[in-house]
């Protein structure tokens, strides 16, 4: 799978700047004030956005991907008999598919809450976990704020729970998480 960025921190920084009416500077975004933008979820990180697909993917992984909708697109390739040749009724669930999606930074990090969680299933939290590794090459801020919902949360919100956020594991995470959060909070960039 590859990813590639179709929106930029420069992008980002222009809708900023704006919201509080100031002009479009041309340098660089320093990496806290993308945590501060991270972190508070504003609006403007929507600009940043990516492209991807999997290749190959197992037809009810892609139904599980496709439940999220709010700031992300999917074109998965059709079954249709009269597209492919093939009775759509005789393939299984797991017939592979390739499931291409546009995605801003708003829905990688809702969507990493719910699909990083340890009661998604196993296939489709590697399949998301590939698209979070990918965005941490290029992107290793955001990668850094999409977190489980336990951690995000401070808690588990599922009615039947792994038990994640009663280990040392959980601990470190949400430490992590939180003091990324506060070590960028009170400091004003541009």
């Amino acid at each position: 799978m590859k990813i590639r960025n179709i929106g930029t921190w420069l992008d980002v920084k222009e809708a900023t700047l704006n919201t509080v009416g100031k002009k479009a500077v041309t340098d660089g975004v320093s990496t806290k004030l993308k945590y501060q933008l991270l972190y508070s979820e504003h609006s403007p990180i929507r600009n940043l956005a990516f492209r991807w697909t999997w290749e190959d993917l197992k037809y009810w992984v892609s139904v599980h991907i496709s439940r999220h909708k709010f700031g992300i697109e999917h074109f998965v390739r059709t079954q249709r008999t009269d597209r492919t040749g093939e009775d759509r009724n005789s393939k299984p669930q797991d017939s592979p598919v390739d499931h291409m999606c546009s995605a801003n930074a708003q829905a990688l990090i809702t969507i990493s809450r719910k699909r990083l969680c340890m009661m998604s299933t196993p296939e489709t939290y590697r399949a998301w976990k590939e698209v979070i590794e990918s965005v941490r090459e290029t992107e290793p801020e955001l990668a850094a704020v999409c977190v489980v919902d336990c951690v995000y949360r401070g808690f588990c919100a599922e009615a039947n729970g792994c038990g994640f956020e009663k280990t040392d594991r959980y601990t470190t995470q949400r430490t992590e998480y939180v003091n990324k959060c506060y070590d960028n909070k009170n400091q004003r960039t541009e």
